[in-house]
């Protein structure tokens, strides 16, 4: 079964880093896409940062561009999500998700889910 196991929210004061992990299960890492996603109360769900994990093509939106980098190290099956600079507006449950091949940073296009992580920025 595929398992996406996200970890690494919590509460920072504004302009603070945090860094999200995202372990992977039950299929072939390289063969597959993994994105951070995030919602907030209220709001839609977000697309934060996308990569595609053969040739770690990413992507990001303009919300985070600058703020934000996403990393893998394919032989722990990990996936990694750098924060800093947090603002407030940041607040959200953040998710990662998988699918195979290589997919747009939309969440409709994703498969499979993780858990969320609750990152709570404070001003």
């Amino acid at each position: 079964d595929v398992q996406l196991q996200a970890s690494g929210g919590g509460l920072v004061q504004s302009g603070g880093s945090l860094r999200l992990s995202c372990v992977a299960s039950g299929f072939t890492f390289d063969d597959y896409t993994i994105g951070w996603f995030r919602q907030a109360p209220g709001t839609e769900r977000e697309g934060v940062s996308c990569m595609t994990l053969s040739d770690r093509q990413t992507y990001y939106p303009d919300s985070v561009k600058g703020r934000v980098t996403m990393s893998s190290d394919n032989g722990k099956k990990t996936v990694y999500l750098q924060m800093n600079g947090l603002k407030p507006e940041d607040t959200a449950v953040y998710y990662c998700a998988a699918n195979w091949g290589r997919v747009a940073c939309v969440g409709t296009m994703y498969d499979y889910w993780g858990q969320g992580t609750q990152v709570t920025v404070s001003s």
